[in-house]
Formats: structure tokens, sequence, C-alpha cells
């Protein structure tokens, strides 16, 4: 299911709707606008400029999504999603370990740009519960794929588990804040550090 298609549920677990073409058109302008807006200032900026910066009115934004934990949820789903479907085509194009290394580097990227999410979807908001399982069912699988490639190849000889990767990587990219100077690619830095880690041979 595309990520415009399931957004058209809510997450309360009703059945999936139909979207006009207009207002398919109209959902993925405003999430591509929100992912821009909450990468440039975090996801409690105005709404008014997320619908200004897609081109169409607040009320179609309020249309499609009434609740501002909505639209969080939706930018959130589609970028896993995007993620997700990056994979294959990394692991057709570079050996396993690269593969490994760019995949993740591309999930780092996902989650260092997210200003703000982190604090949003830890808020203890029920609208947000359903993401924790969304995340875990669909990008846990993909990463347990290119690591268990990467350890057949020998590219790598740590054993890690998925979950917990993924979940190191989102806590050094939220806490990578600056430090000095312009720290834009700190985060980057301290995950090849991760990466390096599952090469290394125990003491």
């Amino acid at each position: 299911m595309s990520t415009t298609a399931s957004i058209a549920r809510s997450d309360r677990g009703t059945a999936p709707r139909k979207m006009r073409s207009d207002a398919r058109h109209n959902v993925d302008a405003l999430l591509g606008a929100a992912k821009a807006v909450f990468a440039e200032s975090g996801v409690d900026a105005p709404v008014r400029s997320i619908a200004e910066r897609a081109g169409v009115g607040v009320g179609t934004l309020y249309r499609h999504f009434p609740l501002r934990s909505d639209l969080i949820s939706a930018v959130f789903r589609r970028e896993i999603d995007a993620c997700v479907d990056a994979a294959p085509g990394i692991e057709a194009a570079y050996p396993p370990g690269e593969a490994l290394d760019r995949w993740i580097m591309r999930y780092t990227e996902f989650v260092a740009t997210k200003r703000g999410l982190a604090a949003a979807l830890h808020s203890g908001d029920s609208a947000y519960e359903p993401l924790a399982e969304y995340f875990s069912t669909r990008l846990a699988p993909t990463l347990d794929r290119l690591l268990a490639a990467a350890t057949a190849s020998g590219d790598i000889v740590q054993t890690v588990d998925a979950s917990e990767f993924l979940g190191a990587v989102a806590n050094l990219s939220h806490q990578s804040g600056p430090v000095s100077g312009d720290a834009s690619g700190q985060p980057e830095r301290m995950v090849r550090l991760l990466l390096a880690g599952l090469r290394a041979e125990e003491a």
C-alpha cells in the first residue's frame, strides 16, 4: 500500500478509502511541504506555512489532517516507506557491506532532519502509538536483511539486533547537537563510527 493510500485511513483501524486524483495530489503536496518545513523549523511550525508551501489553503490541510498529530504521523510514515523502498535498489547496486552503510546513512538522514519529531513521538500522545509498530514492522526487517547479507559476505563480524541498532542510530542522530560552529554532519560521523564497530573484532 502506498503512503498516500495508507493515510487515507485513520490510525484507529478503519478501512482504507480511495482518494480522487486531485485529493491525492493535494496530500502529496502537503506531505512534501510538511517534510521541508519540519526540517527547517521543527514539527511545531505554523500550519499556514506548510499550506502556503504546498500551494493549498489551510482549509484543505485541515480537511486531510484535522490534527497536527495526523500530519506528523503521515510524514513519518511516508519517510519510513521511502527508506524501506530505497533498500532493494541499494542492495542491487552495491556489495553487502557498502549497501548496509548506504542504507543506514539514508535512515540517518531521515532521522536527523526531523527536528522535534522524537519529542513529539515520545510525548505520550496516544495518536502516535501506532507509529512504534509501523516503525518496527517496516524498518527492522529491512535492516535485518541487510545485516544478514553483510554478515554472510564477511563484511561485518559483529552480531546486532536490528531494532536495537535502529534505536542507537536514532539516539545518536537526536543527541548529536551542535557543539561549536557548524555541526550539521555530526550525526553522520557518529553513525559511521557505529558502523565501523560492526567490523571490529572482539578485544
